[in-house]
């Protein structure tokens, strides 16, 4: 029955039943992104439980204003380091995936420059986040 149903497939590109398959070939910039996609997903999906459920479970969200994360949550290395790492992999995994979507539907010397413009872009947000996570003022003893 399945055999019936045409697939809609772009051209020059196959892929599976689940994705993208592996890349093959030298290319190994393309090959460390798609196992990084991969374990960032993985990552996302225990850090983003983990965060929903400190934050909606173990304490009210009615009583985190910014001033109680900073005077509490962050007080913590811990919790910084903990939001830092969820910032970048956020970033990094949201920005592959428009990178494979750019890829997908557009080709050419526009493709570099908007992967270019992606990356200039994601490093950036990146680096503001990381900024003011981990240069906001520690609480006063």
């Amino acid at each position: 029955m399945t055999a019936d149903r045409p697939t809609v497939q772009p051209a020059g590109r196959h892929y599976t039943a689940i994705g993208r398959p592996r890349p093959a070939g030298g290319d190994r910039l393309e090959l460390a992104i798609w196992y990084l996609m991969r374990l960032t997903g993985v990552a996302l999906f225990v850090l983003a439980l983990s965060h929903f459920l400190i934050t909606h479970v173990l304490f009210d969200p009615a009583n985190q204003t910014a001033d109680w994360i900073q005077a509490h949550r962050w007080a913590n290395g811990l919790w910084r380091g903990v939001d830092s790492s969820m910032l970048v992999i956020v970033v990094f995994h949201s920005f592959a995936g428009v990178r494979t979507v750019l890829q997908d539907y557009v080709s050419g010397r526009l493709l570099s420059v908007l992967i270019v413009i992606l990356v200039v872009a994601g490093i950036g947000l990146a680096g503001l986040g990381l900024w003011a996570v981990l240069t906001a003022p520690a609480p006063m003893p």
